[in-house]
């Protein structure tokens, strides 16, 4: 009896981790709705006098109080991101990153921007503008995680809104984004934290089933908009400490955004 017990508790002591991990992960977002608002219920952020700050973009979604939006792996995924990019690259890299919406003071300040959930995103005629600025004076902007064919859509409808006349292209493995610190010689689709407790399950979600690396150029060729379109590179990055997440997904995560970064620095 007490061997039988003994073998179920061995059987569910797994999902029972990865259900404690989730709700702890999501306190945070419970008390965050999905737009521009969330900003005042974060910790008080403050400029960084540093050669990198890594930024997340606050928008307005869909969806409010969704779990999927702009807060999707904030902030452990970004934290852990930050104490990578600190110890793989050369960079004076901020030790705390930033989350700020559309239209904070601070957005010109940084070179690089990050959005996961893209798919989700709603953005009106000023938001439009002001990322438009953004992109043509210099900045790049990261986009990951969001799936199939409807959220494509969705996404795809928002950045027309930013460049009306730039088509998004798929962006060729002999690209410098994939070569600037790191050389990536495939693209790989990477699951969220349930690929790791439910071995063989799928690394898809939705109809998403191919991985796709996107962009939108400039007319010199700079890359303004990274799309990470069918995988979750976020998510490798906040659960890279799981014993069970399989280190390849956190190991090409992390060389992506440190590609990116670098990109974003020396573009």
């Amino acid at each position: 009896m007490l061997k039988g017990r003994a073998k179920l508790l061995g059987m569910l002591f797994p999902f029972l981790a990865l259900f404690a991990a989730l709700l702890m992960a999501q306190d945070y977002e419970m008390l965050l709705e999905g737009k521009y608002d969330d900003f005042l219920r974060l910790p008080r952020q403050t400029q960084q006098n540093h050669d990198f700050t890594f930024v997340r973009l606050i928008y307005n979604g869909r969806i409010p109080g969704y779990l999927k939006n702009w807060y999707t792996d904030y902030p452990t995924g970004d934290r852990n991101l930050v104490d990578v990019l600190q110890r793989l690259t050369y960079l004076d890299v901020a030790p705390e990153s930033r989350a700020i919406p559309i239209h904070h003071a601070d957005l010109f300040n940084y070179p690089m921007i990050y959005s996961g959930e893209a798919g989700q995103m709603r953005l009106d005629t000023s938001d439009a503008s002001v990322l438009r600025e953004y992109l043509t004076r210099g900045g790049f902007w990261m986009i990951d995680d969001f799936w199939g064919t409807f959220e494509w859509s969705n996404f795809e409808r928002e950045m027309k809104k930013i460049f009306p006349d730039r088509p998004i292209v798929d962006i060729p493995l002999d690209h410098p984004i994939f070569h600037t610190f790191y050389d990536i010689d495939q693209r790989m689709q990477v699951p969220n934290i349930g690929y790791a407790y439910n071995p063989g399950s799928p690394t898809w979600e939705q109809d998403g089933y191919q991985p796709y690396v996107r962009g939108i150029v400039d007319d010199n060729k700079r890359l303004l908009v990274f799309i990470n379109f069918n995988t979750d590179l976020m998510d490798a990055s906040e659960w890279a400490d799981d014993a069970l997440y399989p280190h390849k997904f956190s190991a090409y995560s992390y060389k992506i955004f440190s590609n990116a970064v670098i990109y974003a620095l020396s573009h």
